[in-house]
Formats: C-alpha cells, structure tokens, sequence
C-alpha cells in the first residue's frame, strides 16, 4: 500500500483528494495537513508518506519551503506539486527543490492517479509541464535508444544558466553575449531538445547530469 500525505491549506479540496486517492487502489491518505508547519508537526506522529500531494500558496509555511525542508530532512519523501501556479519559474524552483512531478489544480482525476502511479514505479511522472520528450529518452524502440543531440560548450552552458533563476536577460550577461544571441540560442535549443518551454531545457539537463537539483 503506497502511503500518500495531502499538504494543501483548502479542507475542502483536500477532501475531495483524498476521497480519490482513497478510492484508487493500491493508495491510501494517512494524513492531512494545512501547510508546511502542520506537516512537519504531524509526520513526528504519523506513518511517513510514500508521497506528499503538495501545494505551492499556502500561509505560515509555503510549498517551497516545505520541499526545501524535504529535501535536507526526508529526501525519501516523493514530492507531486498540485499547483494553480504554471509559471516556468515556479516549476523549476520546485523541480530545483527534489519535486518528482508537477501537476495543476484543475487536472481531472485520472491524471492524478497516473502521477501517482508513476511516481511510485518509475519515480517521476513526466508530462507537458516538464517536457514530454524525456518519456521518448527513457524509453526504448526497437531495442535501440534515440540518440543525444550533441552539443557545444556554450550550448551545455546555457543550459546550466536555464537551471537558475536567472531571466534571460542575465543569462546573456552571464555569458557575455547579447540577448539577442540568447534568444537565437534557445529557440535553436527548444529545436534540438524538442521542446517548447524553459522547464523543458531544465528537465534535460537534470536528466543528463548536466545540471544537478
């Protein structure tokens, strides 16, 4: 039985969670929380989570300081992101903090189950939010891996840089080019990488120990 947390300072949508989880098998909610502060409070008398269902907004204690927190005190704790916020800074931030998958507050149910599931069995659930083109990488065809684009120095450099929070702007300082360099430089990226968001280019590189979370 895979144990599942629910971190999210809304009772009734945590309800509504945990009423699904409960129903899906294989899953059980042993414990609610409304925020970070509450969580850790509770996981000193509860059994451990397999995974946390975690929001980002949250008063007293966020999302980000609750996955930093898990991250240095129960890296074994697996981190699914139920968030309204779909910015690429604060899916990085959260996939930067050890997040194993990141899904939205309107996503139907199904999608919930599949994230749960693929967290437990392949430790990570990878969609449109983290760049479809990592399931292609992990997978096989034919028995034969797709191959890796090569790339040049400044090309792993930029990547590096994407892993930040650096805007764009200053990864051009970084690099002492222009920011219209920049902008050549990653739509030529998103091309190579097939993908069409920054988070996309961050995934890569965790994924190819080019960047490390």
């Amino acid at each position: 039985m895979t144990k599942v947390a629910l971190v999210d300072d809304h009772a009734l949508l945590r309800n509504g969670l945990a009423s699904v989880i409960n129903n899906s098998e294989g899953y059980q909610v042993v414990f609610e929380a409304d925020n970070g502060k509450h969580f850790i409070e509770l996981l000193k008398t509860s059994p451990q989570p397999d995974i946390l269902l975690l929001d980002i907004t949250m008063p007293e204690m966020d999302g980000f300081e609750t996955a930093q927190w898990i991250k240095t005190h129960a890296p074994q704790i697996k981190i699914l992101v139920l968030s309204m916020m779909d910015d690429d800074k604060s899916i990085i931030r959260m996939l930067k903090y050890g997040a194993k998958g990141y899904i939205l507050k309107d996503s139907k149910p199904d999608v919930l189950r599949s994230a749960l599931r693929d967290i437990s069995e392949k430790g990570f659930f990878f969609n449109e939010l983290v760049s479809g083109r990592l399931v292609h990488l992990a997978n096989q065809v034919s028995g034969e891996k797709f191959a890796e684009p090569e790339l040049s120095e400044k090309e792993t450099e930029f990547l590096k840089l994407c892993c930040t929070e650096k805007s764009y702007k200053e990864i051009a300082d970084a690099m002492n080019i222009t920011p219209r360099a920049v902008e050549a430089l990653r739509s030529n990226m998103f091309e190579k990488l097939q993908t069409l968001s920054r988070v996309g280019l961050v995934m890569y590189a965790i994924r190819n120990g080019i960047a490390k979370i």
